[in-house]
């Protein structure tokens, strides 16, 4: 068994939150260096359509999806411990196989098998973390734990464009076994897992439903983080084919200067979640990723997309941590890992709306076109976010108003 010391539960940079903190950027970078280099090898092996290239993106979130579901109560009855490598066993496998595929169906049925690994691996690991950060800093740890994520997400499609340009597919997955195989040591070497939770017994006249998790406070976080992530399955899927019917090249080197603005907001955007809460971050922060899609739209200049990945990784990195925070801060601890869980499949199903719609849209226009769609998503996060928080306040006004009457009737 894997455990950390108690006392590393009383401060934020502990040895297990760096140690986890460095595996999750791991197995988000094997994610990431494949999943924007994807669409341009499937196509060019397989010659399938835009609709068959976006299932390369959909159906590995599809598979995420409905594992995160199944692992929290996985994790009741196994140890967590052999839950997260038994993920991480199936991702790696996945990884090292994609290069042997023959066909675009086999090659499917490896991105299936990649998103249930990848699904077990991302539900454990986050709720490892949020046990080890202290509850009067949760939206700043989750910032800079989720910087792995937002680090990964930014570096890591340019990092797969160029590998696969300058050495070859066979070499970008030999690259994500790699990412994925130094995790096990990271964290045997470490005893960075915390020790499992042990059950406490139910009282008496709990039901069997009073253990499952469902809080309506975490629906509108939820919401607006897959609606992010919607635009996010636009860039991954299409931006290096955009790239080349715009002619302009060295498309992936959005994904570097959008990982600029990202390592910059994403622990200051935590800091204002804990002090002014979600409304000081989201609003700001949807208006800017909206500029970055339109003006991404309008690009035929290597100044035009610099702008652009800037203004993108300011909205994201901005927007994503402040959704989790908000998620977590709404649940007991116990329920952590059920948030965490939605949390990341609001990612993985923005992801494969996005690629699939995004992509319908790109076959009946262009890549430009499709952009300025994904920019009215953002309009559309917003609006949800005013009338969601517009719909809370009341909420809450008429339950204080309830609450005086009845101490008035005593």
């Amino acid at each position: 068994m894997i455990f950390i010391k108690t006392e590393t539960l009383e401060r934020l940079w502990s040895k297990s939150f760096i140690i986890l903190t460095i595996s999750y950027l791991l197995l988000f970078l094997c994610l990431q260096m494949l999943l924007s280099p994807f669409p341009t090898y499937a196509k060019d092996k397989f010659h399938p359509g835009d609709f068959t290239i976006s299932l390369v993106t959909s159906l590995f979130a599809i598979a995420a999806i409905i594992t995160r579901f199944a692992a929290v109560p996985i994790m009741r009855k196994f140890h967590r411990n052999t839950v997260l490598f038994c993920g991480l066993i199936l991702a790696g496998l996945a990884t090292v196989l994609y290069s042997y595929a023959t066909s675009i169906v086999w090659l499917l049925a490896l991105r299936v098998l990649f998103g249930i690994g990848f699904g077990l691996a991302s539900t454990v690991m986050p709720t490892l973390v949020t046990q080890i950060i202290p509850k009067q800093r949760l939206g700043e740890g989750i910032g800079y734990f989720g910087l792995s994520t937002s680090l990964a997400m930014s570096i890591g499609p340019m990092i797969g464009l160029s590998v696969l340009d300058g050495f070859g597919f066979t070499t970008l997955t030999m690259l994500g076994t790699a990412a994925v195989v130094i995790i096990f040591p990271l964290l045997l070497a470490s005893r960075s897992i915390p020790p499992q939770p042990v059950k406490q017994p139910q009282k008496h006249g709990a039901s069997a439903a009073s253990s499952k998790f469902f809080n309506k406070r975490v629906v509108l976080p939820a919401l607006l983080n897959a609606m992010l992530s919607i635009t996010y399955g636009g860039l991954l899927g299409f931006l290096a084919l955009y790239g080349k019917e715009i002619h302009l090249d060295q498309i992936g080197l959005f994904f570097l200067f959008n990982a600029v603005t990202v390592l910059i907001i994403r622990p200051l955007s935590g800091r204002i979640f804990d002090s002014r809460g979600p409304a000081a971050v989201l609003i700001p922060a949807g208006f800017i990723v909206f500029a970055s899609l339109l003006l991404l739209s309008f690009m035929h200049t290597m100044p035009v997309m610099i702008a652009a990945a800037l203004l993108y990784g300011l909205g994201f990195g901005a927007i994503q941590p402040t959704t989790q925070a908000w998620m977590l801060r709404e649940t007991t601890p116990e329920h952590h890992g059920a948030a965490n869980s939605l949390f990341y499949n609001s990612i993985d199903f923005g992801v494969a709306v996005g690629s699939m719609l995004l992509g319908i849209i790109a076959s009946h226009s262009s890549y430009a076109i499709m952009y300025r769609w994904a920019s009215g998503v953002m309009l559309i996060f917003l609006v949800i976010f005013m009338v969601g928080r517009l719909g809370s306040r009341k909420g809450k006004v008429r339950s204080v108003e309830l609450q005086n009457i009845e101490v008035g009737k005593q």
